[in-house]
Order: structure tokens, then C-alpha cells, then sequence
């Protein structure tokens, strides 16, 4: 009977031995978890101005590259002036909706822009950016055949926490 309850014993403890270590092993993987969750958002939090202008960069090619004019929009700031690269120059977003509407009888064609320089400062809310622009066919999706090219610069401002392209100037080279 001793040798029985003393067997009962060890069976409960090392139960119990076994569900400690399974909860600890669950409570470690929770922390980890809450860890890798909380190193994420910091990262994204931390993401540098000139890392948010070129995620916007990026953003805005591929909404011209879908064509899709109203998110390409977003980027910009309401009273924006652009230059195209025939050199008209366009005051506002309704001005370049009408620009864009003008053209909506030719082929469609989407525009990508690579930044070569960007420089922020940051106590005024501003950037500078500079690169390569290249124009492609509409149904150009693998970029293998430029119509168009040239060189751009671009004024960004930050307001209300948000990068916008306040101007932007395009110059045809070909």
C-alpha cells in the first residue's frame, strides 16, 4: 500500500512536472511572439523620412503603371505644379486631371521614375529628389521597351505627417 501511494505520488509529480515545462515552453513562445510583434511596428514607426519618400516613390509608380490616375493622386499635395516634359506647366490637381483627360484619346501609356538623389530637411518638412523618368506602353508591363525619356526633379513636403510631392519638373531627353 506504502509502495502504491509512493507510485501515485511520482505519477502526480511528474504530471505536474511535465505541465510546468509544457507552460513555460507556451509562455516563452508568447514572448517571443510579443517580442518579434513589437520589433515590427518599431521598425515600421522608426522608417526614416527619405525611407517614407521612396515607399511614396514607389507607391505612386505603381499606381501609374496601372493606370490608375485617382491613387496617383493621393501622392500629391492639392496645389502641386508639375512641368511635363513638353514643358506645359500644370497649377493643381484639377489641372492635371484635365491635362490627363486631353489625353485620353492616345495610346495609354504609364510613366516610372528612379530616384538617383534624394535629400531631406527634416526641420522644414522638405525634400529634394532627382532621377531618370522612362515612359512605356500601357500594355508595356515587363518594361522592355522605352518610348520616352528623361531626367526629373521633385519638391516633397511633409504635412500632417505625410509625404507629398509639392512640384515636379520633367525634362524630355530623346
Amino acid at each position: 500500500m506504502f509502495s502504491n501511494r509512493c507510485a501515485n505520488l511520482t505519477v502526480i509529480m511528474y504530471k505536474h512536472e511535465v505541465s510546468m515545462s509544457m507552460h513555460r515552453q507556451h509562455s516563452s513562445a508568447v514572448f517571443v511572439f510579443i517580442c518579434l510583434l513589437i520589433a515590427t511596428s518599431l521598425s515600421v514607426s522608426a522608417q526614416s523620412d527619405e525611407e517614407q519618400i521612396r515607399a511614396v516613390r514607389h507607391a505612386s509608380n505603381q499606381a501609374l503603371k496601372s493606370l490608375d490616375e485617382s491613387l496617383n493622386m493621393t501622392y500629391l499635395s492639392d496645389d502641386v505644379l508639375i512641368t511635363t516634359g513638353a514643358g506645359v506647366l500644370l497649377s493643381g490637381k484639377q489641372s492635371l486631371q484635365e491635362y490627363i483627360d486631353q489625353l485620353s484619346n492616345k495610346a495609354p501609356m504609364f510613366w516610372i521614375r528612379d530616384t538617383e538623389e534624394l535629400v531631406v530637411n527634416k526641420p522644414r518638412g522638405l525634400a529634394w529628389e532627382q532621377g531618370v523618368w522612362r515612359g512605356y506602353m500601357a500594355d508595356d508591363l515587363e518594361q522592355n521597351t522605352v518610348i520616352v525619356h528623361g531626367k526629373y526633379a521633385a519638391q516633397w513636403k511633409k504635412t500632417n505627417g505625410k509625404w507629398l510631392i509639392q512640384s515636379q519638373l520633367f525634362v524630355t531627353l530623346n
